[in-house]
């Protein structure tokens, strides 16, 4: 295989740094080119020391600033440090690189994996905010630019390797039903609360929200695991990558989290991408499709696996999931409106004190607020995003005063 030159977006976070721990195994077949984070001056720093990137990027100004004297008095001087929002979008089109990581978590991710997208090239999607945001605008940017997209999150990376390869060339406009499918099933644990009686959810604090059972993950996906919003999210990723309506999607409930999602074919057959839950298996493969490599992810032992459940999801339970769901087929201004008031909603619980189910409440009372406005441009997404944000954040203030 060629040897690629990365950038990565979101370094620092847990997609960012399993994806240098797969780069850290094949020096030979990877070279970083760019690295950048928000705010977190010393592991960017110590990715500095061990990978060398030629230019890297802290949006928080004050941050970018301690890294330079930090790799001054290191003596790496070559490494340009730049901040600010705009520096992600710059690296991201750079020549300098033919792959970019696209792992920054929510909304503000989009501009610099839109830039990639434009520049043509191949784009490793861990950032499921960007199609959910943008749906039709993105994937029409992906074919206008003759861009490679490959799906990160592991369950549609599971369903893209289970795919004939005449759909794999042509994500976003993939044919599916013309390709045999019939129907993408798109698993999910259901997190740490599946069990957890109704009556008990709404006081559950962010510490027992974070504590996945089966994935480590950031904060806030999560959160968005424990209220299967991120499973709503995939589930509207899904529809722009594989180009099916929601009607051919279908959640289901699979606590183990071996299998990582399944495709239904016409002739009854359903194919499954199994594995131990571990991020470096879908990184890896994206990282060097259509080869395969080491990922330093131990192979399943059948002896010891835990047996198979299934379960529908229970929609009372996951109140989000149906609200997700339901965005994907009203359509963009829902996903947009969607997505933007679940940041807020999610921070407020983690950060505010607001209550778990409360999440909920902020998140259908946006949809409801902003489901008909009109979103036909990146401009358009954008303006939205900040306006739901702003209505959202509203939302949560008023609980929080309540409370107090």
């Amino acid at each position: 295989m060629q040897t690629r030159h990365l950038c990565i977006l979101g370094s620092t976070g847990s997609i960012g740094e399993s994806t240098l721990d797969v780069v850290r195994r094949h020096p030979d077949k990877f070279i970083i080119h760019a690295l950048s984070a928000n705010a977190s001056v010393d592991k960017l720093y110590l990715q500095c020391q061990e990978f060398s990137p030629r230019v890297v990027v802290l949006v928080n100004e004050q941050a970018a600033e301690q890294l330079k004297q930090k790799l001054k008095a290191n003596g790496q001087t070559d490494i340009t440090v730049l901040s600010g929002s705009s520096a992600l979008v710059d690296i991201a089109q750079s020549e300098q690189s033919d792959t970019v990581m696209a792992a920054i978590v929510g909304a503000s991710g989009l501009l610099p994996t839109l830039a990639a997208v434009e520049q043509g090239k191949r784009v490793l999607l861990a950032n499921k905010e960007a199609l959910v945001t943008s749906g039709q605008i993105f994937i029409d940017a992906v074919k206008r630019c003759g861009a490679e997209l490959l799906p990160i999150d592991s369950e549609h990376n599971a369903i893209f390797q289970c795919l004939p390869l005449s759909s794999q060339e042509q994500i976003g406009a993939c044919h599916l039903a013309d390709n045999g499918v019939s129907k993408v099933l798109l698993t999910g644990s259901g997190g740490p609360f599946r069990s957890t009686p109704l009556d008990e959810l709404n006081d559950v604090t962010p510490e027992q929200a974070c504590a996945h059972p089966n994935w480590d993950m950031g904060q806030k996906i999560s959160v968005d695991s424990a209220t299967m919003m991120n499973k709503g999210l995939e589930f509207i990723e899904a529809k722009w990558l594989f180009d099916v309506s929601a009607d051919d999607i279908q959640v289901v409930l699979h606590p183990q989290s071996t299998i990582h999602s399944m495709v239904q074919y016409k002739d009854g057959s359903v194919l499954a991408q199994m594995g131990n839950p571990d991020m470096r298996t879908p990184i890896a493969h994206a990282l060097a499709f259509p080869h395969r490599i080491d990922a330093g992810v131990e192979p399943l032992d059948f002896f010891n696996t835990p047996s198979f459940e299934f379960q529908q999801p229970d929609y009372h339970r996951y109140p989000n999931l149906r609200l997700a769901i339901n965005a994907c087929q009203q359509g963009q201004a829902a996903c947009t409106a969607l997505n933007a008031a679940n940041e807020v909603a999610v921070d407020g619980f983690l950060h505010k004190g607001i209550k778990f189910n409360d999440i909920f409440k902020i998140n259908e009372t946006s949809v409801k607020k902003f489901v008909s406005e009109r979103v036909t441009s990146i401009s358009d997404v954008l303006s939205l995003d900040k306006t739901v944000r702003e209505y959202a954040k509203s939302l949560v203030d008023n609980l929080v005063s309540i409370k107090n």
